[in-house]
């Protein structure tokens, strides 16, 4: 059991060396055996099955799936919120479950910046306010938590909406400033849970390069979710969920993972037009 002091130095000590040039990328996040069973009346459905895989530091994942697929199932685990039924999910060899509920409150505050398809703003505030407050609830001042919160506005060229208000943004603004939020408290890695899902071509790529700019400059592990198979080649890890089943691929396997999953859409499509 680690309190929360132990926590911070081991997070500190993460986040120094993810930012060092290594031979060879160190495992980030690690599931081990991970199943996940919801009870239901009558028995029991199993939305993730036995599964395994890393994820390197600084690495660019996308975790592709259909809807039901148990990609958020999946999502879920990894950051903490739901407990498998069984096996482990490691941070830097910390077990996540074996944490108190506030020790993982407190990981995923100073550890990992989350975005979602749906933003959660605080409307009565003002968007620097908004991306302002993960710094306030660590316990950082009013005036050192704005400043953080104009310095990532400012990377991702939004701290000209900076005291509008987050419901006057565009779509495509608002997840911009969602980006904002999920970066200024300098995490180690990013979760961006279907965030073009709601935007314009252009607004959903806009996204996505911010997310590559994210992960190649500033050197931060970033994993995407997406239902969106054009996305796919942005990664340099694919894991693909069907059924509460993962497989991840990476490298020649991860180039022939992603023609399987164009030509199998493209021989779906060709069979709906046959039966016209």
């Amino acid at each position: 059991m680690m309190n929360g002091e132990m926590i911070a130095k081991s997070i500190a000590h993460t986040k120094k060396v993810g930012t060092s040039a290594i031979a060879k990328p160190r495992t980030l996040l690690s599931v081990q055996n991970v199943s996940r069973t919801f009870k239901i009346k009558g028995g029991g459905v199993t939305a993730l099955k036995n599964a395994s895989f890393d994820i390197a530091d600084g690495s660019f994942t996308v975790v592709y799936g259909p809807s039901g697929s148990g990609k958020s199932t999946l999502l879920n685990c990894l950051v903490g919120l739901d407990k498998p039924s069984e096996g482990t999910v490691t941070y830097d060899g910390r077990d996540l479950y074996a944490m108190t509920p506030n020790e993982r409150a407190f990981f995923r505050a100073n550890t990992m910046g989350m975005v979602y398809q749906t933003n959660y703003w605080v409307n009565s505030l003002s968007v620097i306010e908004n991306v302002a407050l993960p710094l306030m609830f660590i316990g950082h001042s009013k005036e050192d938590a704005t400043k953080g919160a104009y310095d990532s506005l400012v990377r991702v060229d939004m701290e000209k909406h900076a005291h509008k208000r987050p419901t006057d943004l565009s779509g495509g603004e608002q997840q911009r400033a969602a980006l904002a939020r999920a970066l200024v408290n300098n995490p180690s890695y990013i979760v961006a849970d279907e965030p073009t899902g709601n935007l314009d071509t252009q607004a959903g790529d806009s996204v996505i390069n911010l997310l590559k700019y994210f992960n190649k400059t500033l050197l931060r592990t970033v994993i995407l979710v997406t239902h969106n198979p054009v996305y796919l080649p942005v990664g340099d890890t694919l894991l693909t969920l069907q059924d509460g089943t993962v497989q991840a691929k990476t490298g020649d396997k991860l180039r022939q993972s992603i023609d399987d999953v164009f030509s199998d859409t493209a021989n779906r499509m060709e069979q709906w037009k046959v039966t016209q």
